[in-house]
């Protein structure tokens, strides 16, 4: 029997966002359908970082594009802050693991477009550039061009950029799948500072254990096939505290129980898929 849990009446009316008993099926034409995902159902609380986890073709990147109104469930609903999911909205910002910035424009004018389209003011939107560049440690390359940045950087152009629109959801799709492991490493302890300084509410999809666990207020782990809640994991040893030193979070008991069991529900799943 799968360890499922489902989202409790409770919880969910305190909720961030509701992931509500949703189902995703796809159509293939000729009356054909695949389904990705099956009756999946978790919560996410205010602030709280929460990092989707599985194999390939789990049914991540759908579920976090219905969060962000990209896809509309076959059944069931998802809410952001009581309210149903029904399309894009600038209240839910969505960063991609493929570099997304404008090549014609600066850092600053990356970071300040949504800004301008939604008509901020000037002189409101100049601050808040500002102060989102120096969050992702972008001050000194304001005028820079992407073709001028490192992988990293522009993904922290991205980042800056998604925030400066003051989302309450921010979801991330593998944003860090592109780069070195050291960059990697580089991103995820920013993103850590960024979260405890922002006080942004994140979703992130990603394939790496060691990334989940360490950025991971909550871990959703789907099983795949189609994508179904297997199991949510909070990270007791790490006693509700969030951690800027991805180091020290590795060498805490505790730790490596909790990647050998993610481990093995990951082989789990890919010997299920095999048969």
């Amino acid at each position: 029997m799968s360890d499922i849990q489902h989202t409790n009446t409770v919880a969910a009316a305190s909720a961030k966002l509701v992931v509500d008993s949703v189902t995703k099926r796809f159509s293939l034409g000729k009356g054909r359908e695949v389904q990705a995902i099956a009756d999946a159902s978790f919560i996410v609380d205010e602030n709280e970082i929460c990092t989707i986890l599985g194999s390939s073709g789990c049914g991540k990147s759908t579920i976090l594009r219905m969060m962000a109104g990209l896809e509309r469930p076959t059944t069931g609903e998802l809410r952001l802050d009581g309210s149903v999911i029904t399309g894009p909205d600038k209240e839910r910002g969505m960063v991609f693991q493929a570099y997304t910035s404008f090549d014609w424009l600066t850092v600053r004018g990356n970071v300040e477009y949504g800004m301008r389209i939604n008509g901020v003011p000037k002189p409101e939107r100049r601050a808040r550039t500002q102060k989102f560049i120096d969050l992702v440690n972008l001050g000194g390359f304001e005028d820079a061009y992407p073709s001028q940045l490192s992988g990293g950087m522009k993904q922290r152009v991205a980042i800056a950029r998604t925030l400066a629109n003051d989302p309450a959801l921010l979801l991330m799709d593998e944003p860090f799948g592109a780069l070195d492991a050291e960059t990697r490493w580089h991103m995820q302890e920013l993103l850590v500072g960024i979260a405890e300084t922002a006080n942004t509410t994140m979703v992130m999809v990603t394939h790496d254990i060691e990334e989940a666990i360490y950025l991971g207020d909550k871990i959703v782990f789907m099983s795949s096939h189609p994508g179904r809640v297997h199991k949510i994991i909070v990270p007791e040893f790490k006693q509700g505290k969030r951690y800027k030193s991805k180091e020290e979070v590795i060498g805490l008991d505790g730790y490596g129980v909790l990647e050998k069991e993610i481990m093995r529900m990951m082989q789990e799943q890919g010997a299920n898929d095999e048969r």
